[in-house]
């Protein structure tokens, strides 16, 4: 499994679960110069950036850690970049999805934190 597999499986399971809770999705995978956002989603108030984090358990710290202040200000490039091409009249909010799977991509139920707000 490489890198990209193992990513684009955590997307689309961090996809499944925002949608669940009433998300709809926007795009995926956006992509400029300073970096990629994982995930746009929208909810009634805000056009959500979300960073997709994989891991197979918490021994080297949690997801959200490796979302630093160098990582974060690519995200917020990115997203001016999205906003500046798009007709977006809500707020912008900066989400990060944790995904842990012991099992990796064979991983039946993984585990899922969604921090809203998360910078």
């Amino acid at each position: 499994m490489t890198t990209k597999q193992h990513g684009s499986w955590g997307e689309a399971i961090a996809l499944d679960y925002l949608r669940d809770l009433g998300y709809e999705p926007v795009g995926m995978g956006y992509t400029t110069r300073y970096g990629e956002i994982d995930l746009i989603v929208s909810d009634r108030a805000f056009i959500v950036f979300a960073e997709v984090k994989v891991r197979k358990n918490k021994d080297f710290g949690e997801a959200r850690e490796f979302v630093g202040a160098r990582k974060q200000d690519r995200l917020r490039k990115t997203a001016a970049m999205w906003l500046s091409e798009h007709d977006e009249e809500r707020q912008p909010r900066f989400d990060v999805v944790e995904i842990y799977a012991p099992d990796g991509m064979k991983t039946t139920n993984p585990e899922i934190i969604h921090i809203e707000d998360a910078f």
